[in-house]
């Protein structure tokens, strides 16, 4: 079931505002101004509300260890992901703090550092349906999905051919309640939360994985924020050498990543490899 804080605040309707709570982290006594960046509050395990207030999750635990490393108190928002895009474009954030899967078409119009994560395309059914063997067992069927991202775009880029009916939520619990009510035969999501919504849902079980949709997932700055975004690849490559992806991976997910995992290669460049923005430039990453 979800966590009941979270229940808590669905309930009451709390997040329907376009700021649903603030958590600062790193260090408070710096001669620069903090940081500002989102996340989607409700996406569990990377980021949902905690009983001490604000958020808590693997991207606050990551978030908080960059912020250290820039020697910058960082203030994360809570808010819708539809809208994350747009304020970061518009000049409210610095970057964003929740795992951004890079796509091509991101990829024109973003810079992204390089991956700390790899997400899969996985669909959760309800406990007892027919399991998904292939996209053919999706023919006919209805999916829900997190409004604003690439499960909701293979979605709609697949409703003709497959006859796919869309049912997109602001917060995926709800995704995932429309399977649970019958509302939705699957919800689509990462792999990451699939699998944690799965851990503590007994009538929900992680399903069928896409072939071929290992993306990157990354952290995306204005495209004309070429030294934020430096900022950024060299903090995170030097918490994958020093192991600290890889512990705060194991911690949320709860498993330790494989060595070929994206939570402990530091990629050449700035950014994902061969997407645009791409910048091969060797990295100046100073891990001491």
């Amino acid at each position: 079931m979800i966590r009941p804080v979270l229940a808590a605040l669905l309930g009451a309707g709390l997040f329907a505002t376009p700021v649903l709570a603030q958590t600062t982290v790193g260090p408070a006594n710096t001669s620069q101004p903090p940081l500002r960046c989102a996340v989607d509050g409700t996406f569990a395990p990377h980021a949902f509300p905690s009983l001490q207030g604000g958020v808590q999750g693997f991207q606050v635990d990551l978030f908080a260890e960059v912020a250290k490393r820039l020697n910058r108190q960082l203030v994360v928002d809570s808010a819708s992901f539809s809208g994350l895009i747009p304020a970061m474009n518009a000049g409210r954030y610095d970057f964003l703090c929740a795992p951004v899967t890079v796509t091509q078409e991101r990829a024109q119009s973003l810079l992204f550092t390089e991956g700390y994560l790899w997400t899969e395309l996985q669909f959760g059914i309800k406990r007892g349906a027919t399991p998904i063997r292939s996209e053919e067992e999706l023919r006919g069927k209805t999916i829900s999905v997190n409004k604003g991202t690439p499960y909701e775009q293979w979605v709609r880029n697949n409703a003709e051919r497959l006859g796919l009916t869309l049912l997109a939520f602001d917060t995926q619990p709800d995704a995932v309640q429309a399977v649970l009510q019958g509302r939705a035969y699957a919800n689509l999501s990462g792999n990451t939360v699939i699998k944690y919504s799965a851990s503590r849902t007994p009538q929900f079980i992680a399903d069928f994985v896409l072939p071929g949709t290992r993306f990157h997932w990354a952290t995306p700055v204005r495209q004309d924020n070429t030294a934020m975004r430096a900022q950024l690849e060299e903090a995170i490559e030097c918490l994958k050498k020093d192991g600290t992806v890889a512990r705060l991976s194991e911690k949320w997910f709860g498993a330790a990543p494989k060595e070929e995992d994206a939570e402990r290669v530091a990629f050449p460049g700035y950014g994902p490899p061969g997407l645009p923005g791409y910048d091969a430039t060797p990295s100046r990453a100073a891990c001491g």
